[in-house]
């Protein structure tokens, strides 16, 4: 007779019930709602025009874009470390309005400027999160936090139609046990690559330009942020109380529903 094979390690969630890691779980999950909230009214506004956009860009945009994320992710670290180096950390609202002004000088110069604009873009919101996760008492070199910076792009961008919730959650479990930064770059650039997708088709739009690039930028800083905090909140928390990652997500998913109410099927 063949033994039961044991439920393995991650699947069996530490139950939570220190009622002050329910109200850290809470600030959370208030954080995770206000995502994204800045400039939102100015991307649903965009929105259908980006989408339009989007479907008439031609192949070899959308080809060269892969190519171009891919490229500004395996740089970005090693230019966003250069950049703290150079230039001593300022806060959200410098780094959102250095990330406005690149978004405003590649949606000037149209499409070809907006793809040369978006490694840019990718190494400073890269830096943002770098300095946040210092903020939380962690190290901005370590493996473990650049693997945290790739799962926040996986999260999807401010502008995606998909459930928020879903897309932030799905990246927060994103699996990158024994996986290199390289492997993990692989697997995130497709994902940053589609969000990216639409940021470009807005600002390639007509009658938008460098107004849509500076707010454009301006919201999707402000977004990964947001999710920068919740990531390397829950890294924290994991830390302080020797709960697992997979628990305090669960709890932070819950928590969510319990704010928003139940999905509608």
């Amino acid at each position: 007779m063949t033994a039961p094979t044991p439920a393995r390690q991650q699947d069996i969630l530490q139950p939570i019930t220190d009622p002050s890691v329910h109200d850290a779980v809470d600030r959370l999950a208030r954080q995770y709602q206000r995502a994204g909230g800045v400039g939102m009214e100015f991307l649903n506004m965009v929105g259908g025009s980006a989408e339009s956009a989007l479907r008439r860009l031609p192949d070899v945009v959308t080809r060269r874009l892969d190519r171009v994320v891919m490229r500004g992710l395996e740089n970005a670290f090693d230019a966003a470390g250069r950049s703290r180096v150079m230039l001593l950390d300022r806060g959200d609202w410098f780094n959102r309005l250095v990330t406005s002004a690149s978004g405003a000088a590649g949606g000037l110069a149209g499409l070809p400027g907006a793809l040369v604009e978006l490694p840019l873009t990718i190494t400073l919101l890269l830096r943002s999160m770098l300095e946040i996760a210092e903020e939380h008492g962690l190290d901005p070199e370590s493996d473990e936090v650049r693997r945290e910076c790739l799962r926040i792009f996986a999260a999807g961008g401010p502008m995606a139609q998909d459930d928020g919730v879903d897309t932030g959650l799905l990246a927060a479990r994103l699996t990158i046990t024994g996986q290199t930064i390289q492997g993990l770059i692989a697997r995130v650039a497709p994902r940053l690559s589609a969000t990216l997708a639409q940021k470009l088709a807005a600002q390639a739009a007509p009658l938008f330009g460098a107004v849509a690039g500076a707010s454009i930028n301006f919201t999707f800083a402000s977004y990964y942020q947001q999710l920068a905090r919740v990531h390397f909140g829950l890294m924290r928390l994991s830390q302080e109380t020797g709960l697992t990652r997979e628990s305090l997500t669960e709890a932070l998913e819950l928590r969510l529903n319990q704010i928003n109410g139940p999905r509608r099927g």
